[in-house]
């Protein structure tokens, strides 16, 4: 078992399917690779994943559990399961404190934390959630077989999903008094063939059905929402990464090879962009590991603080 001691070469903050994949470049390097996972998965409420080639339709539980296996068979990948609750920088490299008191050390990290998403409070829509209630179309809108389609009103932001949906069904936009359209917007909806109903939700009901307070009630197919994201953990934030505020919340800001604005932290999936999926989040790990992998090769023992005071980038 490692001790405080014990230096990595890379730690990885995440082990969904960004930090898997860019675990799986850092091993595949023959690098000392470390992975922190919490195993809250962002779609771990969905029956199936969709969208990614070689794996579309499958459970993503199992997805993921069969590239941690893959991963695993590295003798060189040290899995830890736990929360990461500190992260700072020391001459040597990082230095990050686990929920179980034990700390580790790398020289590189790679933040794949993830977001955790804020829901409507609706009465009913959290049981729902990932099974009849979803935020993606290009997730879960075929599914619906060109079905009946309720967009639930949150923001100003559902208005885009209102317009988007109905290239996978009849689609109607519940305004749940959290949005009002104007005349130029409610053109806009009518032209895609949007319906619009007004007034405010009480509850959802059965697999799918909107039910507003003055008893109307629709049966819809699937449900739409936009959800508000916070950043999974705080170690991005200690560690003085820059951030973005994407349409739902904030992101990490990371440059085209997925570092950070802090020497050394590289970052990928959900965390580190304003929107994601399965497909978009492997791809962006497989940058950021090759990325640390990168930096370990040129930029060499510098990182951190040594990495700032001498302005390499």
């Amino acid at each position: 078992m490692q001790t405080t001691t014990d230096l990595n070469d890379a730690i990885v903050i995440g082990g969904s399917y960004a930090g898997l994949s860019a675990a799986m470049q850092l091993a595949r390097a023959r690098r000392r690779v470390m992975v922190i996972d919490e195993g809250m998965r962002r779609n771990r409420f969905a029956r199936a994943s969709h969208g990614f080639i070689g794996q579309d339709g499958r459970d993503p539980g199992t997805i993921a559990a069969e590239a941690r296996a893959q991963l695993l068979a590295y003798p060189n990948v040290v899995w830890r399961d736990g929360s990461a609750v500190h992260a700072e920088s020391f001459d040597g490299g990082f230095r990050v404190a686990m929920a179980d008191g034990a700390p580790v050390q790398a020289r590189k990290l790679v933040i794949a934390t993830g977001v955790v998403d804020e829901l409507p409070a609706i009465d009913g829509l959290a049981q729902r959630w990932g099974t009849s209630v979803f935020h993606c179309p290009y997730c879960h809108g075929y599914e619906l077989d060109e079905g009946r389609i309720g967009v639930l009103a949150s923001s100003a932001l559902s208005m885009h999903h209102a317009l988007m949906l109905p290239d996978w069904g009849a689609t109607t936009f519940f305004l749940n008094d959290a949005f009002e359209p104007d005349e130029a917007q409610r053109a806009a909806l009518a032209a895609r063939g949007a319906a619009v109903v007004a007034g405010a939700i009480a509850r959802l009901a059965d697999a799918a059905t909107v039910v507003l307070h003055d008893g109307r009630r629709f049966e819809m197919d699937g449900l739409f929402t936009v959800t508000r994201t916070h950043l999974g953990g705080t170690v991005a934030q200690q560690l003085g990464c820059a951030l973005d505020e994407g349409p739902t919340g904030a992101f990490i800001r990371t440059d085209a090879l997925q570092a950070t604005s802090v020497p050394g932290v590289f970052a990928c999936g959900d965390a580190a962009r304003a929107a994601g999926n399965v497909a978009i989040s492997v791809g962006a790990g497989a940058m950021a590991g090759a990325s640390a992998h990168r930096s370990l090769m040129f930029d060499g023992p510098r990182t951190g603080r040594n990495q700032r005071n001498l302005g390499v980038t």
